[in-house]
């Protein structure tokens, strides 16, 4: 069993790994939180990569857990549905939730980050160092190496954690020793930001949607800003016709967007700049396992699962990891070694189920909101939710709205399909009954 005087080394000071501070610190362990990156509260955010966050349930509930919540969502503005951008036509808004009174929240990746970052630095017991690399790792005793720019240093820890992201260092030495295996799975898609700015000092589009540009095989999203901008992002394939190669000049960027995103152009006077500067990022599913080893060393969030973004739930998912992690201690009296397999053995299924319900949201986003077909069958699910409240409920709602395991989740759902299949099909039934007495009357006419 680990001490509690034993200090605690967590590896990233972004969302997961600051958060997992808070808890720990507040468990009574000493934390050093060790950062690659200078002070992010006192720099600049790269450019083309301030990707807002949608705050949800999850998320929330986490935050709730340190008492930083509240001050959180001071910033936060509430999406309660998705605003659909068709090519042609009215713009059309998909309610969330049965009742329209649900909203998941956009809210700056930074400004969560450093809110977490100030929370956990004031605590007795953190200490929180920047311009340190990982470049090293012993997994039997918990000896570090870092690249610093005064050179390497040397640490120790009696529990290392891994909260680095998707391109996880803790994860690349733990591979290095053969003690995971590792699958990363890219999609055939990037990701680049552009920015619609305030006009005439308010919101260019509807602050209170998640706004979407599906086109089939590609789509652009737009999330609100507390400054009354938008943040918009693109979702397109690498390569290919309508791809980020293919389009280069202003010419061929402009004619693109006036053809395909015709309501955005006029908004978006920086489209260009932003197109030919913003970088592109990569998508992608990490996989690995086991996810700790020998309860010295773990990972958590992104690091263990990464996932792509398209359910909104990347963040709440790591924020959910840290609070069953707290479970976990709790149970297992602080005995790491106990503790660390009995996360992973209750974690692993959920991160599973979450990052193919990602994935499949990418084909429902950028295609499926569009079709009439699945605006009806959204209609008759929210019909069923006011009619059985309660017994039926949509799985974005299971998702977003409540913190029922998103494995648990899964096997709802299909559940409740059944029964929307049996709805749907008894009502084609009739219609086609319907229909068969009419055209029976009229021969008898």
């Amino acid at each position: 069993m680990t001490a509690r005087r034993d200090e605690i080394a967590i590896i990233g000071a972004g969302l997961a790994g600051c958060l997992a501070a808070c808890f720990l610190a507040r468990r009574g362990y000493p934390v050093a939180l060790y950062e690659r990156r200078s002070d992010p509260r006192a720099g600049t955010v790269e450019r083309g990569r301030s990707i807002n966050l949608a705050l949800s349930e999850r998320g929330l509930d986490a935050l709730r857990r340190i008492g930083l919540a509240e001050q959180v969502m001071t910033d936060a503005l509430p999406m309660r549905g998705r605003m659909i951008h068709p090519v042609e036509g009215e713009q059309q808004f998909q309610s969330y939730s049965a009742a329209g009174d649900r909203a998941i929240n956009s809210i700056s990746r930074g400004a969560l980050n450093n809110a977490l970052l100030d929370e956990a630095a004031a605590l007795p017991g953190v200490r929180v160092v920047f311009d340190h690399r990982l470049v090293g790792l012993d997994p039997t005793d918990g000896a570090l190496s870092f690249e610093t720019p005064q050179g390497t240093v040397a640490a120790k820890a009696s529990v290392v954690l891994g909260a680095d992201g998707a391109g996880s260092a803790v994860r690349g030495q733990l591979l290095a020793y053969g003690l995971l295996d590792e699958r990363v799975d890219f999609l055939d898609y990037g990701y680049k930001e552009l920015t619609i700015p305030p006009l005439g000092g308010d919101f260019a589009l509807d602050e209170d949607a998640l706004h979407i540009w599906p086109r089939g095989t590609s789509m652009m999203i737009a999330l609100p800003n507390p400054d009354r901008s938008f943040t918009c992002t693109l979702f397109w394939p690498n390569e290919g016709a309508g791809s980020f190669a293919s389009l280069t000049s202003p010419a061929e960027i402009e004619r693109h967007f006036t053809e395909q995103y015709p309501d955005v152009v006029p908004l978006a006077p920086n489209l260009v700049d932003d197109y030919q500067h913003n970088p592109v990022g990569v998508l992608g599913t990490v996989r690995c396992t086991p996810w700790q080893v020998n309860g010295k060393v773990g990972l958590l969030g992104d690091a263990a699962h990464a996932i792509v973004p398209f359910y909104g739930q990347g963040a709440n998912c790591a924020f959910e990891d840290v609070v069953e992690l707290d479970r976990c201690l709790d149970e297992c009296a602080d005995d790491w070694s106990a503790a660390l397999p009995l996360f992973q053995r209750r974690r692993q299924e959920n991160a599973e189920a979450i990052a193919t319900m990602a994935l499949t949201n990418f084909v429902e986003m950028r295609d499926k909101v569009a079709s009439p077909v699945f605006q009806t069958r959204r209609r008759v699910e929210h019909a069923l939710e006011r009619a059985l409240p309660g017994r039926y409920v949509s799985q974005y709602e299971l998702v977003s709205f409540s913190t029922t395991g998103y494995a648990e989740v899964r096997r709802r759902v299909r559940r409740q399909h059944r029964v929307l299949g049996a709805v749907v099909g008894g009502a084609a039934l009739l219609l086609v009954g319907a229909i068969g007495a009419a055209l029976s009357r009229g021969r008898r006419a």
